[in-house]
């Protein structure tokens, strides 16, 4: 049953128990995501909110809250999407088994977009920015912002729907330096789509013209998010992935999406910029302010029965934890045939997502040597950090397939295992120093600049890794707190937040025995970041820049190969030039309690839920 609408989701959810209505007024400022942060770590249905303050339009929340609940949303195209991706990564396969894909040329020949001849639904009526609901996230965020926009633009050498870039950017709506209900930001990262068509209208001079889809049919959403292959139209997998051609009307020369909710229209001079933030960002920090793009607002259109979609960000697991996981299960099939020699990757959600990248990859160099040492992997290291968005990872550990045939790289701790145990300090760190990271990573020496590690592993077990100290163990003055985060991993209590710290470390463990520590992480708090599994991932790649904070016991440079005999030693402390992390404003957690409280509005869906917590 392909959704010609949000309204027609929201229909199908609700008579299926995947919704509920909220009828007491919410506050967009705080509460509103105070709410869905419990409503996404509880499992809740989605929640229709049918009272926003300050506005005149409902708004929807958690509609990708579980995994069960995104794959209803898109029972009945799913699997034609997966053959489609697969089609466009190796078109050959159809030839050797023709009738395994079957759905895939049809759902593509009625994805094709529809220009619009009759009513336009979207072209209803028009409002002002300041009357859409204006959800702001976190104490410090600098404004409200769009959290689930679909941005629209054509390549102004080669326009058409066809080869258009719609991404999910964040969208500022007031504040900063903006003109009300005449500007708004448009922060969009480096190695995004939108970039190339920013780049053209600079060198032609032009003015980008800009569309922002809000709501729609599901699909449009997650389409903006999906990492698709080169060549693939992002209107045209909306339209596979919805079950229902992509359908748009030009208006004074802007493209809208008919069946959005809402359309933003536009454009952006390529080269003025304003100021844009902060605002609470996928890696659990605030995104500091920084000049970004701003877009002069021409017109603001919504349907007759608009609602408002809406998520959080922040840090993981949150809502967009089941978009990547969604993303796996469509684009997992892609993967082994775009880059040569990769079996699978995983770009891990409590880590921030770009900060660590888990690969498998194959060994085959030398399949006679005596000993299996990374060589291949290498080559399948860079190939990765080449291609699309994978380029981001900041750490990428990568292992050998004929090491574990089964080794799955959505086994986080079974990986962490397979490769500590097997990796060679002395050989298997490979650097690169003073390249691009994401932007929304504080850790490195700038915006976009920090540096990169690859750490490969092939080859039989070297080591046994320890869950308990070793006798003799000893930690030197100042450091305390020894304590596992898993077998291998150790967290210890580090002081200050001063430079040295780690060296100091390094040369006073030189003699102290570490049987069975594969690595050690030097943090403000080791009962916090040993208290879960998402937590110490989160505090190590997440509070660390390779060329800065790996360190190592014993360490050399030989021929400027950088290793080390002993351990590795990673300082994951906060750093004065990191961003701060998010914390909610307690009354507004106050607040929420007493909706979730027996007797309150939310107590039916939220009872006993907790505010986000580690």
């Amino acid at each position: 049953m392909p959704y010609h609408s949000l309204r027609h989701c929201i229909a199908d959810l609700e008579r299926h128990g995947h919704l509920v209505r909220i009828g007491v007024e919410v506050d967009p400022f705080l509460e509103l995501a105070e709410i869905q942060r419990r409503a996404y770590l509880a499992k809740a249905p989605a929640l229709l909110f049918e009272r926003v303050k300050g506005s005149p339009f409902p708004a929807v929340a958690n509609l990708f809250g579980t995994m069960d609940r995104a794959r209803f949303i898109f029972r009945e195209t799913l699997e034609s999407v997966r053959q489609a991706v697969r089609l466009k990564a190796r078109p050959e396969e159809f030839l050797k088994a023709p009738h395994r894909f079957l759905k895939a040329p049809w759902a593509g020949l009625h994805a094709l977009p529809r220009r619009s001849l009759g009513r336009v639904p979207v072209l209803f009526g028009k409002t002002t920015i300041d009357q859409l609901p204006q959800l702001t996230s976190w104490p410090m965020d600098g404004g409200p912002y769009i959290t689930l926009p679909q941005v629209f633009t054509e390549d102004p050498a080669r326009p058409g729907v066809l080869h258009s870039n719609i991404g999910m950017y964040r969208v500022q709506m007031l504040g900063n330096e903006y003109r009300s209900n005449e500007e708004v930001g448009l922060h969009y990262q480096i190695h995004r789509g939108m970039g190339v068509h920013h780049s053209r209208a600079a060198e032609r001079g032009e003015r980008l013209r800009v569309s922002i889809f809000v709501g729609g049919p599901p699909a449009h959403t997650l389409g903006a998010v999906m990492p698709l292959p080169e060549g693939m139209s992002e209107v045209l997998f909306n339209g596979m992935l919805a079950g229902r051609a992509f359908r748009y009307a030009r208006i004074d020369g802007h493209v809208v999406s008919s069946d959005a909710d809402f359309c933003i229209v536009g454009s952006i001079d390529p080269r003025a910029v304003k100021p844009e933030g902060p605002f609470g960002d996928h890696l659990g920090y605030y995104s500091l302010r920084h000049d970004f793009p701003v877009m002069r607002v021409e017109a603001v259109y919504h349907r007759r029965d608009a609602v408002w979609p809406l998520t959080v960000v922040g840090r993981p697991p949150q809502e967009d934890t089941t978009f990547g996981a969604l993303i796996h299960e469509i684009a997992a099939p892609m993967v082994p045939f775009s880059v040569p020699g990769l079996v699978s990757m995983h770009a891990v959600d409590a880590a921030g997502v770009h900060p660590l990248l888990l690969a498998v990859g194959h060994e085959r160099y030398v399949p006679y040597a005596r000993e299996r040492r990374p060589q291949e992997l290498l080559t399948v290291a860079n190939a990765v950090l080449g291609f699309g968005q994978a380029s981001l990872a900041k750490y990428l550990l990568i292992a050998a397939h004929e090491d574990a045939p089964t080794l799955d790289s959505h086994d986080i701790r079974g990986f962490f295992r397979h490769v500590l145990e097997r990796v060679d300090c002395t050989r298997d760190l490979h650097f690169q120093t003073r390249t691009t990271m994401d932007t929304l990573d504080y850790s490195g020496t700038g915006i976009n600049e920090g540096s990169k590690l690859v750490i490969a592993a092939a080859g039989e077990r070297r080591r046994s890794l320890a869950s308990t100290l070793p006798a003799g163990f000893q930690l030197p003055t100042g450091f305390s707190d020894p304590r596992f985060c898993m077998e291998g991993v150790l967290a210890v209590t580090a002081p200050g937040t001063g430079d040295g710290v780690a060296d100091t470390f390094c040369s006073g463990m030189e003699h102290i025995p570490m049987e069975g520590v594969a690595l050690v992480l030097l943090v403000d708090d080791s009962e916090f970041a040993a208290r879960t599994m998402n937590n110490w991932l989160w505090v190590a790649f997440t509070r660390s820049n390779p060329s800065h904070d790996v360190h190592g016991i014993r360490s050399f440079i030989e021929h400027k190969h950088w290793g080390c005999k002993g351990p590795l030693v990673l300082d994951a402390r906060r750093k004065p030039h990191h961003a701060p992390p998010l914390v909610e404003d307690p009354a507004v957690t106050r607040r929420v309690d007493a909706l979730c409280a027996r007797g309150g509005a939310l107590h039916a869906v939220l009872g006993g839920a907790d505010s986000a917590g580690a």
